[in-house]
């Protein structure tokens, strides 16, 4: 049953990381390799949170805003104009991420930083004594999930992407802003992207490089899952399960990278990833 629930709970939070990267990717045809800084910034705005000694859990609505904002102003200054150049784009948000890792390290410094755990102690689960913040990133995932497909398939700005998704052209001819759409998604994706961070401070810790660890595991499942996070869930469930055998009854050495090895024979195989089952 442990090992059940470390498969479930893996899978969790892979998806909370991905996320926000798969959200750019799928709109923007854009991997924003920024996105490890982005999920750092995150993590930081937790532990500014702690240091002013407000409530932790205010740090994952500060964390999205600060996230949000900072990716709005990314959009409209960098990435923007290098929409016909993805080749730039990609190498632009890799020079920006590192110009944000050097940014936090001058602020906070290179010393590993601790935050207030958000939930605490454990629960039974069929007789089983289990981390409670483990499930709430089952619940927490859960929740992106559904806001992304009521995002998608109940508002307006949801049926613009798709649109844009689809075919950009068209969907310009057709009347809808497809900049706004661009700069709208960006802004959830880098947004999400940190709220991400707060959301892994109780299980890793924080320093100026930690998002360097959860860029390739994400942008790995990103390629998998192609533009669906339908897709991205069972991916995670897959690599994220194995992760967790391999840990378990190999070493956590080769778990560390067994998302990373499994998603490129899978690519090797198919290109497309699941998305072409």
């Amino acid at each position: 049953m442990m090992l059940l629930l470390d498969m479930v709970t893996t899978a969790a939070i892979l998806f909370i990381v991905a996320a926000g990267l798969l959200a750019i990717f799928g709109v923007l045809k854009i991997i924003n390799f920024a996105h490890g800084a982005w999920l750092t910034i995150g993590a930081y705005c937790a532990v500014a949170t702690a240091g002013l000694g407000l409530n932790p859990w205010l740090a994952l609505p500060i964390a999205f805003a600060v996230g949000a904002v900072l990716g709005g102003i990314t959009e409209l200054v960098i990435v923007r104009p290098l929409y016909r150049r993805p080749l730039d784009a990609i190498l632009a948000t890799w020079g920006l991420g590192i110009v944000i890792g050097q940014l936090i390290t001058l602020w906070f410094g290179r010393d590993v930083q601790f935050t207030p755990n958000l939930l605490s102690g454990t629960v039974d689960v069929f007789g089983v004594g289990y981390s409670l913040y483990r499930l709430f990133a089952v619940a927490a995932a859960l929740v992106i999930g559904l806001a992304f497909t009521f995002l998608l398939e109940g508002t307006r700005l949801g049926l613009s992407a798709q649109a844009v998704i689809m075919n950009e052209m068209l969907a310009r001819a057709l009347g809808i802003d497809t900049a706004r759409v661009r700069l709208a998604t960006f802004m959830i994706g880098t947004g999400l992207a940190a709220l991400a961070g707060v959301l892994l401070t109780p299980l890793t810790s924080v320093d100026p490089n930690m998002g360097i660890a959860w860029l390739i595991g994400s942008f790995m499942l990103v390629m998998v899952a192609g533009s669906s996070f339908s897709t991205l869930a069972i991916a995670c469930l897959v690599f994220g399960g194995a992760q967790v055998l391999v840990s378990t009854f190999v070493s956590p050495i080769f778990g560390g990278i067994t998302v990373a090895v499994l998603c490129a024979l899978v690519l090797r195989i198919s290109p497309k990833g699941f998305a072409r089952a």
